[in-house]
């Protein structure tokens, strides 16, 4: 197992949530609750690895009731018009919180537009949600699904006066909030919680750069390719570049890039254009993570390719040209590619696999509390 630093967060950091739910934190017998239940602000203690410091909301820390409320309402399918379809429906843990479907479907079946993006590591995010970053927060991005007509197609309206009948869940407000009143921001502060708690730090990757397992030689030499920048004119010395767009140790560069996926004839998806209005943004999606992505495919934002295979050929020879494509892959495509061969394709796959995180499909921490 991964050597594992913890980040305690101190009572005093919690004096924000405090104010912030004054008002709302009432006395036990004012909000008629003769059952014991108490509000708990105990701190939630996140595993952090070699990722370094995340970026919680100072309004919203980790509590270990607010991240069981979130894990609730994650898994809650009276989110939907049918009660049939959770958050956890389209982001499953046992494929690293995303989806195998290259669209999802929602709860009428018809399909999304976009690939689900994967839940994890969200709290080393710092340049907003969705792949065209159209939610500023975490929280804002949790509430989105429920009223899209895509997706579950509900009103926020009728999820709290389904919870609201539920006395487990108005015990667990109480909990996480000092009142058993469920509101939108309650929900979407304990979703925001429970999703930064989701973190994915121990693949062989992670072993490896604590000194505990060696890579083989495959898996070194890809991992030489990956970090090692394209050089037409030294073919034995040129990498992947990989890392200017995923970078370590999460893999991802908290940017929105073109990445030569279409030619400007050929969009039919203005990505980060649909948020920002600017035409400079046009093709533009958000860079994910790398981290698992041995379990995350179908792969890029419409899910065109099945296999990471697919994914280095499009890098190695397929990028196309539009007036919006990344400066780092013009380089490439105006000098003949990657020129990468079958044997560095083969071993920059075998380094990508040790990024995968087997503890993060199976940790309970993270799984269904309703099958529990």
């Amino acid at each position: 197992m991964a050597v594992k630093t913890y980040l305690k967060i101190f009572a005093v950091a919690f004096c924000a949530s405090a104010i912030l739910f004054a008002c709302q934190k009432d006395d036990e017998s004012d909000n008629g609750n003769d059952s014991g239940v108490k509000y708990d602000d105990t701190p939630y203690q996140l595993e952090v690895g070699i990722l370094g410091t995340p970026n919680i909301p100072a309004d919203n820390p980790l509590t270990v009731e607010g991240v069981k409320l979130g894990r609730m309402l994650f898994y809650e399918k009276r989110f939907s018009k049918n009660n049939l379809l959770s958050c956890a429906g389209c982001h499953r843990q046992e494929h690293a919180f995303t989806d195998t479907a290259r669209f999802s479907l929602g709860v009428r079946n018809k399909e999304g537009s976009r690939q689900s993006m994967s839940v994890f590591n969200m709290a080393w995010n710092s340049n907003e949600f969705f792949w065209d970053g159209r939610a500023h927060l975490l929280r804002d991005q949790s509430l989105m699904p429920i009223e899209d007509s895509l997706e579950m197609d509900e009103s926020l309206e009728n999820v709290i006066q389904k919870l609201s009948a539920d006395q487990q869940y108005k015990d667990q407000f109480t909990r996480a909030f000092g009142s058993p009143e469920i509101t939108t921001e309650k929900m979407s502060l304990a979703m925001e919680q429970f999703m930064n708690s989701i973190v994915s730090n121990d693949s062989k990757y992670d072993r490896y750069i604590n000194g505990l397992v060696s890579l083989d030689s495959n898996e070194e030499r890809g991992r030489v390719l990956f970090f090692s920048e394209f050089n037409p004119a030294f073919p034995s010395l040129s990498g992947a570049d990989c890392q200017h767009c995923h970078s370590a140790p999460n893999f991802e560069n908290d940017a929105y890039m073109n990445n030569g996926l279409d030619t400007d004839a050929q969009m039919t998806d203005n990505g980060r254009m649909k948020a920002t209005n600017s035409a400079s943004d046009k093709g533009k999606f958000k860079v994910p993570s790398l981290r698992n992505i041995e379990l995350t495919a179908p792969y890029m934002h419409d899910g065109r390719f099945e296999t990471l295979e697919e994914v280095i050929d499009h890098y190695n020879v397929g990028l196309q040209n539009s007036t919006t494509l990344d400066p780092t892959l013009v380089y490439p495509l105006n000098n003949g590619g990657l020129q990468l061969t079958e044997e560095d394709k083969r071993d920059l796959i075998a380094f990508l696999k040790t990024l995968t995180d087997y503890s993060l499909i199976t940790n309970p921490e993270f799984s269904d509390p309703f099958k529990n």
